[in-house]
C-alpha cells in the first residue's frame, strides 16, 4: 500500500510539474493510471467521483507537504485545473567558498555505514549539481583529516530509524554490575558518540524516568512496538553531559584507590596524583563523580577502593551482587 501511494504520488507531481496550461480533476485523473484502475475514467458515477475527490484532495496535500508548490487556477468557464511551474519548485543557486564546500566534504566522509555513506554522498552529489563548483575540490587542503564515527554495533541502525520516526522500542541490556540482560521498553530521543562509544538516550517506560543506553550493551535485536511516546521529548537531549557526569568527568572531588600495576590504563589517564607501592601495585588519586563506582567495577580485582568510604561501600555492593549473579 505504501509503494502503490508513493507511485501514485510520483505520477501525480510529474504531471502537475510536465504540463504548460492548468489541468483539471477530470484530466488528471484520466492520465493518472492509478486514479484509472481505482475510479475508472470521469464521470462513471457519483460514488466513484466522491471517492476520487477524497483521495486527490490527500494526494494533493501530501505533496504540498513534501514542499512542492501546486497552484490552482480558475479558467474563464470557472474550470479549476492545478500546476506546478518548474521556476517556482526549483531550489536557488548555491554558492559555498572553499572552506564551506570543504566542510561539506569532510561531514560525508564521517559516515562508513552503508546506508548512511551512500545519503551522504548522494547529498554532495546533489549540491554538485545544483551549483557547487567543479573546481572546488571539498578534500582539497584537508587531507590530513579523516574523521571516522564508527558504529559496529547491530543496534545502531534500528535505533536510528526509531529516533527519527518516534517509535517506542525493546531490548534486553546487560548492565555493567549485572550478570544477565533484562528487558527495557524505552521511548528512544537521540543517539550520541562519545569517546568512541554510542549511547541512547530516551524515557525508560518500566522506570518512569529518562535512562541513557550504552549501544555495547544491547544484547540481542532492537524490536519497534507501535502506539504513541507516553513522555514528552524535551528540546535538549544531553546525553554526553550525563554520561560524563556518570564516568567522574564532572566531579568535584577526588577518591583514592589501588591499581594492579600494567592494568587500568583509562583510570591512569584520569589520574592527579600516582604513588608506587610496590608489589606490583600504585596508588591512584582519581576524579570522584556520580557513576564511579559502577565504572571502577568494570575493572574487577584490578582496583580497589581506600577512600572514600562510601564509595569503598558502593563498589563492594556492586561486586556483590554481580557474584550472587
Amino acid at each position: 500500500m505504501a509503494i502503490a501511494k508513493a507511485e501514485r504520488l510520483m505520477n501525480l507531481a510529474l504531471c502537475l510539474l510536465g504540463t504548460r496550461r492548468p489541468l483539471s480533476k477530470r484530466e488528471l485523473r484520466d492520465s493518472i493510471e492509478a486514479y484509472v484502475e481505482a475510479f475508472g475514467p470521469g464521470g462513471r458515477s457519483a460514488g466513484s467521483d466522491d471517492s476520487f475527490n477524497r483521495m486527490f484532495e490527500r494526494d494533493k496535500d501530501d505533496l504540498r507537504e513534501l514542499g512542492l508548490v501546486i497552484e490552482t487556477v480558475e479558467n474563464l468557464d470557472g474550470e479549476v485545473g492545478y500546476l506546478a511551474r518548474r521556476d517556482s519548485n526549483r531550489l536557488p543557486p548555491i554558492t559555498l567558498d572553499a572552506e564551506e564546500a570543504a566542510a561539506l566534504g569532510l561531514a560525508a566522509k564521517v559516515w562508513q555505514q552503508a546506508r548512511l555513506a551512500g545519503a551522504a554522498s548522494g547529498a554532495l552529489q546533489k549540491l554538485r549539481a545544483a551549483g557547487l563548483p567543479e573546481d572546488v575540490d571539498p578534500y582539497g587542503g584537508h587531507s590530513a583529516l579523516e574523521p571516522r564515527i564508527p558504529a559496529h554495533e547491530a543496534s545502531f541502525e534500528p535505533l536510528m530509524l526509531a529516533c527519527r520516526d518516534r517509535r517506542p522500542v525493546v531490548f534486553d541490556y546487560r548492565k555493567a554490575t549485572a550478570a544477565r540482560p533484562e528487558q527495557r521498553h524505552v521511548e528512544p530521543w537521540a543517539l550520541e558518540c562519545w569517546r568512541g562509544h554510542w549511547y541512547l538516550a530516551g524515557w525508560d517506560r518500566d522506570r518512569g524516568a529518562e535512562r541513557v543506553f550504552r549501544l555495547s550493551r544491547i544484547t540481542g535485536k532492537v524490536r519497534a512496538r507501535a502506539g504513541k511516546y507516553t513522555a514528552d521529548v524535551p528540546d535538549v537531549v544531553t546525553v554526553r553531559e550525563t554520561v560524563a557526569s556518570w564516568a567522574g568527568e564532572t566531579a568535584d572531588r577526588t577518591a583514592l584507590i589501588r591499581l594492579r600495576t600494567d592494568a587500568g590504563y583509562p583510570l591512569r589517564a584520569k589520574a592527579v596524583a600516582v604513588r608506587e607501592l610496590g608489589d606490583g601495585w600504585e596508588e591512584l588519586e582519581i576524579p570522584y563523580g556520580h557513576g564511579l563506582d559502577a565504572w571502577l567495577v568494570e575493572f574487577g580485582p584490578d582496583v580497589v577502593v581506600l577512600e572514600p568510604a562510601e564509595l569503598r561501600a558502593d563498589v563492594v555492593d556492586r561486586l556483590r551482587a554481580v557474584a550472587k549473579g
